[in-house]
């Protein structure tokens, strides 16, 4: 019971600093922000409240985080699908990949602070009502943003998942993919048991974080590339759940199957 008393507030003690820190950052970018060019914009809005957040949650609720496979990153911005079981990657994944346009729910812009700041750097924001219309959407902002140098960052399962689940990935990212033919990049990570969603308490603990290999897409179809993304994923998830132990043998043995199949950039 006392460790539960302390797991709420310091939970508590990161959600204030948290939405101090929202409100202050979200203020300055506003005022001054707008004003650089889009990829000084986006170090000063997203590099700034992203790491004080990440700083903050680490001194309050003793979450830190390794990285697997940084050296995949390809030097030139790609289409990125993230794992989506906690609030802690949408926070983490904008200091992986920078400067990157998110796929949004529109009415995420109109959140006070938070989202009029987002508005600063061009996500990709979509009435998720009309499906066809934000499918067209995602495809013409996408391939407009990956034209520009900006990583296209996705939550394939569309919502988050409660942990050791897994859902259909939506088609969105593999359309775009099949388009542009721009490798996919998928990242893997067990924050959900941590930072579980919809739960106030968190625990102390190291999250692991997997990043795949570029996905080639040349010559794809979409169902296809979602299949490889998906694959890829639930192998890493699958890792993950038996811990940081992970063995280098199954993973390198799977990744040269699938590089095998589909290629690498």
């Amino acid at each position: 019971m006392l460790s539960r008393f302390f797991g709420g507030a310091r939970a508590l003690a990161f959600y204030l600093g948290y939405a101090v820190v929202t409100i202050v950052w979200a203020s300055l970018s506003m005022l001054f922000a707008w004003a650089l060019p889009f990829r000084a914009r986006f170090q000063f809005v997203i590099g700034g409240w992203t790491r004080i957040s990440l700083a903050w949650l680490r001194v309050c609720c003793g979450i830190r985080h390794t990285i697997e496979g940084r050296e995949n990153i390809p030097a030139r911005p790609c289409i990125v699908f993230v794992k989506h079981e906690s609030t802690w990657e949408t926070i983490f994944v904008q200091t992986l990949f920078a400067p990157q346009a998110t796929l949004i729910k529109r009415e995420l812009l109109f959140i006070p602070f938070f989202g009029w700041a987002f508005w600063l750097l061009k996500p990709i924001a979509i009435d998720r009502g009309d499906a066809r219309r934000a499918l067209r959407a995602l495809i013409r902002a996408g391939r407009s943003r990956l034209d520009q140098g900006i990583w296209v960052v996705l939550f394939p399962e569309g919502t988050r998942v409660p942990v050791g689940e897994t859902r259909a990935f939506q088609v969105g990212g593999a359309a775009l993919a099949e388009q542009s033919e721009a490798p996919v990049v998928v990242v893997a990570h067990d924050a959900g048991e941590l930072w579980p969603a919809h739960r106030l308490i968190k625990r102390p603990g190291v999250v692991h974080v997997k990043i795949s290999p570029p996905i080639a897409t040349t010559g794809m179809r979409a169902k296809d590339i979602n299949a490889a993304a998906r694959a890829w994923m639930e192998g890493a998830m699958r890792e993950l759940g038996r811990g940081a132990q992970t063995s280098r043998l199954t993973t390198d043995s799977a990744l040269a199957s699938m590089n095998s199949r589909l290629g690498s950039t």
